[in-house]
């Protein structure tokens, strides 16, 4: 999958640190570094609100994409999403 977390160029770009924003927004600094990192699979809308109105932004302005042909083809049956 072609969807990138582009959350530490906005940190930088905003000066602040990250166990900061992750105490603003109520997640662990863990948590925080697994969606900076793109090592979750998922995000709650809610942690997805909160992290726009700690950054001052949209939801794009976190996340990315880059085109890739698979994305369009079936999904296999046998794997988890």
């Amino acid at each position: 999958m072609a969807v990138r977390v582009t959350l530490d160029a906005l940190i930088v770009a905003r000066g602040i640190k990250a166990r900061d924003l992750a105490a603003q927004v109520g997640l662990s600094e863990t948590q925080l570094s697994l969606f900076r990192s793109g090592k979750v699979k998922g995000i709650r809308f809610r942690t997805l609100a909160r992290l726009c109105a700690a950054l001052g932004c949209r939801p794009g302005d976190l996340l990315d994409y880059d085109l890739d042909p698979a994305d369009l083809e079936p999904p296999d049956t046998t794997e988890p999403d």
